[in-house]
C-alpha cells in the first residue's frame, strides 16, 4: 500500500516508481500549507520500532524546581553525590507554624509590568500595599492551573492578574522560573565558587502527569524564555512527571521514613503507636535474604529497605494530591536494578487543595452574596488575598475527629467595605443566612464549626477517593500491594483519614512518606540524575498521521474514493504511530523515511493527530483531532545526489516529552526537527 501524508501534495514528487504517483489531497481534506508537501519511502504498516539507549550529556549538578500550584521550591545534588539532595534555604517570611522551604506560587508585578518579587516576599508586600495602590499592581497567585484548563493554550494565552489586569501567560511563568534561577545559581556559586557556570546544570521541572503536551511544550518555552536553558541546549532541560518524581523517591526511603496509616489509633486523629511496616514483610524479606540473585538486586539497585522486601514484579500506586490536581500512577518494581515500569497511563484531575479555598469562597458567597464577594476581590484585592491567608491557617489545623470550633479573621477592610455595600454590619448577615453553623465570634471572628470545615474538604476528597478507586478496579492495577499519599494536600489529616477509611479495608496499605510535601522536589532531583530509571511508559494517547492507502473496495468507505490517473486512492487514512495504552521504552524509536516534494525545498510540515480511542481508521472520525505538527528544516541541497531526497525522522514516545530527531540520509547530516503543540 502507498501511504501518503495529508499535507497538501499538490506539485507532489514522488519519482518514477509506478506504484507512486502524483495525487493531490480532496478538497476539503485537513492539511498543512502547500508547499511543504513530501512523500513517504516507506509503506504504511509501521516497522517494528527500534530501541536506543537515550544518551545524556555529563553535567555537575542537577537543579530541580517543584513548580506547584499552591507552593514552589527548589533543590539540588551534586553529580559526585547524586544522593545527597540540598534543599533550598529557608524562605524569608512564612507564615507561623508552617514550614517553609518552599514558598507560595505568588508573583508580583509593577504597575508597568516589571518584575518585584515573588513567593513570601510579593504576598506580603502585595499585603502591605495601600488598597488605591494596589489596584495598579499585577499579583498572580495559584496561576500554574489555568495552562491545564486551557482548552486552546497557545504562547499568546494570557493570564489575570488578582486586579482583573491580563498579561501573557508566557511572561508571567518565565519571570517565576527566572526567580527560581537566579536564587538557585547564587546558592550554588556560594557553595561551590569553582563551579563553571556554562553547560554545568542540568534543570529538571515538574509537571502533572495528566498534563498534555501542549502545558509541557508551554513549561519548556517559558524556560526558554527565562533563559534557563538555550534551544540549541535542550537536552540541559528535563521535564519531570509528579507522580513519577515522588515514586523515585519513596524507593529510596527506609521504613523509619514512612508512615503507615493503617496504625492510627481507633477513634483519634493522631498517629497511635507506629506499628512497624516491616511486620507484613518479614517473610518476603527472609526470602529475599536467602537468595543471592535477591542480595545482588539490593546492593545494585540502591532502593530503600521497603522495596528491598518487596520482589521483582510487585506493583504499587503513587497518588499525588497537590494543589491543584490529583495525579494517580501505577509503577511495577523491575529486577536487576530497580527500574520501573508503568502499568497504567496516568489519571487524575481536578481535586487539589485549591477546590476546599473554592468552597469556602462558595460559603462566602451564601453569606454575603456572591456579588459582594466578586466586587470585593475586584476593588480589594490585597484585603482578599489576606482572606485567603487567614484560611489556609485555619484549614492547615483541620481533623476528621477534631473537637472544637474554628475561628477566620476577616480583614478590617472586608467589614468596613460590606458595611458601606450593604447598609449594616457582618453579624447582621450571619444572621439573616441560611448557613446555620458559621456564627459570629465574639472577638470579631467568623467561627466556624469543625464539621463545617470538614465539609468543605468533601467534594475535593470524594473525587480524589473516587479516581483512585476507578484505577484500583482496571485489569492492569491488579494485585497492588501499596498506595503511597504524597503532595502537599496528602498532609492534610483530612485526607489521609479518608483514604485510609475508604481503601484499608481492601487490604491495601496507605503510606505516607515523613516529608510528604518535599516529596516530588526530592524526586525530581534523582530523576534528573538517573532520567532511565523509569524503563516503560503507557501513551497516553494514540498518534499518527493522515496518509493516502490505496483503495480496497469493501473495506474502505466510498466516500473517502479519490480517482487520479486512472490510480484508486483512500483519502483520509489515520496512520498510527502509537497506541493509546500501549506501552513504550524508553528511547524506542517509530522511524519514518520522507522526501520533498520539490528540489530546493526549504521547510516541511507534517500535521499530528491525536485520539483516546485504540482503533481510529480515519483523520475524520468522532475523537480524532489535530494535535501539532511535525517540522523539518531542510539546508539547502548540494546537488549532488541527484533523485529523491530522503529525510529519517525517528520519534520517541517513551520519554516524559514526545521527541523527535531526524537526519539527511544522503549527507547523513541533523535535521533541524520539532513537534509544534501550541500552534493549533
Amino acid at each position: 500500500m502507498l501511504a501518503v501524508p495529508d499535507m497538501g501534495l499538490q506539485g507532489l514528487y514522488i519519482g518514477s516508481s509506478p506504484e507512486r504517483s502524483p495525487v493531490p489531497s480532496p478538497p476539503g481534506s485537513p492539511r498543512t500549507q502547500e508547499s511543504c508537501g513530501i512523500a513517504p519511502l516507506t509503506p504504511s504498516q509501521s516497522p517494528k520500532p527500534e530501541a536506543r539507549a537515550p544518551q545524556h550529556a555529563p553535567f555537575s549538578v542537577v537543579v530541580a524546581i517543584d513548580f506547584g500550584t499552591t507552593s514552589s521550591g527548589y533543590a539540588f545534588s551534586f553529580a559526585s553525590d547524586p544522593e545527597a539532595i540540598h534543599m533550598m534555604r529557608k524562605w524569608e517570611g512564612g507564615d507561623p507554624g508552617v514550614a517553609h522551604q518552599k514558598t507560595p506560587t505568588c508573583l508580583l508585578l509593577t504597575p508597568d509590568g516589571a518584575f518585584h518579587s515573588f513567593g513570601y516576599t510579593a504576598r506580603d508586600y502585595y499585603h502591605d500595599l495601600d488598597p488605591e495602590e494596589a489596584r495598579d499592581w499585577l499579583y498572580f497567585e495559584k496561576f500554574k492551573m489555568k495552562i491545564h484548563s486551557a482548552t486552546d493554550l497557545t504562547l499568546k494565552t494570557q493570564l489575570e492578574a488578582v486586579n482583573g489586569k491580563k498579561m501573557p501567560a508566557l511572561e508571567v511563568f518565565a519571570h517565576a522560573l527566572r526567580f527560581f534561577k537566579e536564587h538557585a545559581l547564587q546558592e550554588l556559586r556560594e557553595q561551590c565558587p569553582s563551579l563553571p557556570e556554562k553547560d554545568t546544570v542540568r534543570w529538571v521541572l515538574t509537571v502533572p502527569a495528566i498534563w498534555k503536551q501542549p502545558a509541557k511544550q508551554f513549561m519548556r518555552e517559558a524556560a526558554y524564555l527565562a533563559g534557563l536553558v538555550s534551544r540549541e541546549d535542550a537536552e540541559q532541560l528535563l521535564i519531570a512527571l509528579e507522580p513519577e518524581a515522588a515514586s523515585v523517591y519513596c524507593r529510596k526511603l527506609r521504613l523509619h521514613q514512612l508512615l503507615d496509616l493503617s496504625s492510627r489509633a481507633p477513634g483519634s486523629g493522631r498517629l497511635g503507636e507506629r506499628r512497624s511496616i516491616d511486620s507484613s514483610f518479614r517473610q518476603a524479606r527472609e526470602q529475599l535474604r536467602r537468595s543471592r540473585h535477591s542480595r545482588t538486586f539490593l546492593v545494585e539497585s540502591g532502593v530503600g529497605e521497603l522495596w528491598a522486601e518487596m520482589q521483582a514484579g510487585d506493583r504499587y500506586v503513587v497518588a499525588d494530591c497537590g494543589g491543584g490536581t490529583v495525579d494517580l500512577t501505577v509503577h511495577q518494581l523491575e529486577q536487576p536494578h530497580g527500574t520501573l515500569k508503568e502499568l497504567y497511563k496516568a489519571s487524575g484531575g481536578p481535586y487539589g487543595a485549591v477546590g476546599v479555598d473554592l468552597a469556602f469562597e462558595q460559603l462566602l458567597g451564601r453569606i454575603f452574596g456572591e456579588d459582594f464577594i466578586t466586587t470585593f476581590k475586584r476593588q480589594r484585592p490585597a484585603a482578599w488575598v489576606d482572606l485567603t491567608i487567614a484560611f489556609e491557617a485555619r484549614k492547615r489545623t483541620a481533623g476528621p475527629h477534631r473537637a472544637g470550633a474554628l475561628n477566620i479573621s476577616l480583614p478590617f477592610s472586608f467589614i468596613d467595605f460590606y458595611r458601606k455595600q450593604r447598609g449594616h454590619n457582618v453579624e447582621t448577615a450571619l444572621r439573616r443566612s441560611s448557613v446555620n453553623f458559621v456564627k459570629w465570634s465574639s472577638q470579631g471572628m467568623l467561627r466556624m464549626s469543625c464539621e463545617a470545615m470538614n465539609e468543605l474538604f468533601q467534594p475535593t476528597v470524594s473525587g480524589i477517593i473516587q479516581h483512585i478507586e476507578a484505577l484500583l478496579a482496571r485489569p492492569e492495577v491488579q494485585g497492588v500491594k501499596l498506595l503511597f499519599l504524597v503532595g502537599g494536600f496528602a498532609e492534610s489529616a483530612v485526607l489521609q483519614h479518608a483514604v485510609q477509611t475508604a481503601l484499608g479495608a481492601r487490604g491495601l496499605r496507605v503510606v505516607v512518606p515523613h516529608d510528604v510535601g518535599l516529596t516530588i522536589l526530592k524526586g525530581a532531583v534523582l530523576f534528573g540524575q538517573a532520567p532511565g530509571v523509569v524503563r516503560v511508559r503507557r501513551s497516553p494517547l494514540t498518534y499518527g498521521v493522515g496518509v493516502l492507502n490505496r483503495f480496497v473496495a469493501g473495506r474502505h468507505p466510498p466516500e473517502k474514493l479519490l480517482v487520479r490517473d486512472g490510480r484508486r486512492w483512500c483519502t483520509d487514512v489515520f496512520e498510527r504511530f502509537v497506541a493509546a495504552e500501549q506501552s513504550v521504552a524508553l528511547g524506542e524509536e517509530v522511524r519514518r523515511s520522507y522526501c520533498p516534494a520539490r528540489p530546493g525545498q526549504r521547510r516541511v510540515l507534517i500535521n499530528l493527530y491525536c485520539c483516546a480511542a485504540e482503533d481510529a481508521r480515519f483523520i475524520t472520525d468522532p475523537g480524532v483531532r489535530k494535535c501539532g505538527a511535525l517540522s523539518l528544516e531542510l539546508e539547502p541541497s548540494d546537488g549532488a545526489s541527484p533523485g529523491r531526497r530522503e529525510i529519517r525522522a525517528a520519534m520517541q514516545f517513551g520519554d516524559t516529552e514526545i521527541k523527535v530527531t531526524a537526519v539527511d540520509v544522503s549527507t547523513n547530516r541533523s535535521v533541524r526537527a520539532a513537534i509544534d503543540f501550541l500552534s493549533n
